[in-house]
């Protein structure tokens, strides 16, 4: 096997640039569902507090805060190509 060929060669941790933005797609989607389940958790717990007619504003107003976060992040995301890199084990 030759010292230059394409096979064998390791990238040493060097990313091309349509994989860094295939990673930076899956990056969003960790965040996306990150930012998803504390929603609905703050939505739980707002609910429970109106409910129970326990002060719910600060929940509430956190959960808007998650709304508008995850709102900005899908917005990024779909600006991204779709998902096509798969991981290696």
């Amino acid at each position: 096997m030759k010292a230059g060929s394409a096979e064998g060669q390791q990238n040493h941790g060097l990313v091309r640039s349509q994989d860094r933005r295939a990673r930076s797609g899956e990056d969003f989607d960790i965040i996306i569902g990150f930012l998803g389940f504390w929603a609905v958790v703050l939505l739980v717990v707002t609910v429970w507090m109106e409910v129970t007619a326990q002060p719910a504003l600060g929940w509430a107003l956190g959960l808007l805060a998650m709304l508008v976060a995850l709102y900005g992040m899908v917005r990024l995301r779909r600006r991204l190509p779709a998902r096509t890199a798969t991981r290696k084990k």
